[in-house]
């Protein structure tokens, strides 16, 4: 491990505040400066941008080119995706306008599903909380300009904890669905690298839905975030809203069926649904 630094020039579809604020990852932390530190596998990055340059610094396991073309999907064209989707119509345009910065990242399965169990019910600063706490825990210690880290733990690190423990670092009503995750998982009973190999999205989806805290919605979630399937359109409050304000129209916005929005994002949206999700929830979360 050594520290590093990696600075990408006149990059466009980059702006850390939009990828690290839009909901999709809960170990990024915004600095003084206004730059933003993350932890994420063995890696600790910095990623900060001046003018038209973003500049990567870091205390990195492998080559810190490799690691973030690979975490931040550099070679996905986010221009080309943008001006795709903006010719859907005039409201996707303008939300993406307003997030024009968000690119998905490429997030390790095991950490997005541990991560978006916990995010059920919760808000993000808590999920954060307990995500650092289950990480101090249980994680690897890592230290850089003298501050510690911690990895989040591998499925055998984190089979050593309880569901008492668990109960104790905040987990509320997950203690258990996280516990028996972990052990199904920790086991072997489903392997990581069969979902990651499989391209049935339908077949990975029923796989999901039988870890315990996994339900449609935590699934979708997983499969945009932990395997990049970026036709799945995960749909929360804030999606439902938007969808019904947009283009719904129902009076009781609670009446609208989860199963209509799926269908009109995937006709709408087609294969990037997943990104154009993201635009919404962020623009309408943002601007509420």
């Amino acid at each position: 491990m050594k520290e590093q630094t990696f600075i990408l020039s006149n990059y466009k579809s980059f702006e850390p505040e939009h990828i690290f604020e839009c909901g999709q990852c809960f170990r990024w932390n915004k600095q003084k400066d206004g730059s933003y530190t993350g932890i994420f596998g063995n890696n600790i990055i910095n990623v900060k941008k001046e003018d038209c340059s973003i500049i990567f610094k870091g205390y990195c396991q492998e080559n810190i080119i490799k690691i973030c073309n690979e975490y931040f999907n550099l070679d996905t064209d986010y221009e080309q995706i943008k001006t795709k989707l903006s010719k859907v119509d005039k409201y996707l345009a303008k939300s993406i306008q307003y997030g024009q910065g968000i690119r998905i990242l490429k997030q390790d399965l095991w950490e997005t599903i541990i991560s978006f169990i916990i995010s059920a019910n919760n808000n993000i600063p808590r999920i954060k909380g307990i995500i650092e706490r289950i990480s101090k825990e249980y994680g690897t210690e890592i230290q850089w300009n003298e501050e510690k880290y911690y990895t989040f733990p591998s499925p055998q690190q984190l089979k050593k904890a309880s569901i008492k423990k668990l109960r104790e670092l905040g987990l509320g009503f997950r203690d258990e669905r996280i516990f028996n995750t972990t052990q199904i998982i920790a086991n072997g009973e489903i392997k990581l690298e069969e979902l990651e190999a499989q391209k049935d999205i339908n077949k990975l989806k029923q796989i999901l839905i039988t870890l315990p805290g996994v339900g449609p919605k935590v699934a979708d979630c997983i499969l945009l975030f932990g395997l990049n399937r970026f036709e799945v359109f995960p749909i929360d409050v804030w999606v439902r809203r938007v969808m019904n304000e947009l283009y719904i129209k129902n009076e009781d916005e609670t009446k609208v069926n989860k199963k209509e929005v799926e269908e009109l994002a995937n006709r709408k949206y087609k294969e990037l649904a997943g990104i154009a999700q993201q635009y919404l929830f962020y623009w309408k979360r943002e601007t509420s």
